[in-house]
């Protein structure tokens, strides 16, 4: 797993994941991704969450990029740790809050909002298609807010009131939702 933009770029770092239940998002969907948000969020200002946080992939990213203010939440207790001891190792702690937590239990509870959420659960989970809907139902997102969830080819979203469009990088697809009401000409056009 390697940081693959901003301030710790080239960070390689060796989960102990050999039973972990981690699907870390790949090198190529990743530097995907992060071209199109490159282009749509100022990192600096951003809030952001990072929902079934595995490694800390996103989390790192995001720090990496300027982001100051970042919520990561998983409930396997080997990734907490190892979240903690990268958040030391890059002297990151002041920018990172880590929860260890059951997601839905999360989303059902917090208070907060967030310009961005980012959500890498496990493709067999089987409430998986549950998330958006609970994402939004929980008013999660901040308007002009955008939440994008990791999937494979297995799922589609394209339906959802809160779909804006999905990307595709191979067996990786991610799926980009934000609220209703901001809803532009372009996205219907998708």
């Amino acid at each position: 797993m390697r940081i693959i933009g901003g301030k710790y770029k080239g960070r390689r770092f060796y989960p102990p994941a050999d039973k972990w239940p981690t699907r870390p998002t790949t090198d190529f969907a990743k530097e995907g991704l992060f071209n199109i948000l490159n282009n749509r969020l100022d990192f600096e200002s951003t809030k952001m969450l990072d929902l079934f946080g595995g490694t800390g992939n996103h989390s790192y990213e995001f720090i990496s990029r300027g982001c100051r203010d970042v919520t990561y939440v998983d409930k396997f207790p080997p990734c907490v740790s190892f979240v903690k001891k990268i958040a030391l190792d890059l002297g990151i702690l002041d920018h990172i809050r880590i929860v260890k937590a059951d997601v839905f239990r999360f989303i059902a509870t917090t208070p907060e909002q967030y310009d961005y959420i980012f959500a890498g659960p496990p493709y067999a989970l089987p409430a998986i298609d549950t998330i958006p809907d609970l994402v939004f139902q929980h008013g999660l997102v901040r308007k002009g807010g955008l939440f994008v969830m990791e999937h494979n080819p297995n799922h589609s979203y394209r339906q959802h009131p809160n779909f804006r469009e999905e990307r595709h990088y191979g067996k990786t697809i991610f799926t980009f939702f934000g609220n209703p009401e901001e809803k532009t000409d372009d996205d219907t056009k998708n």
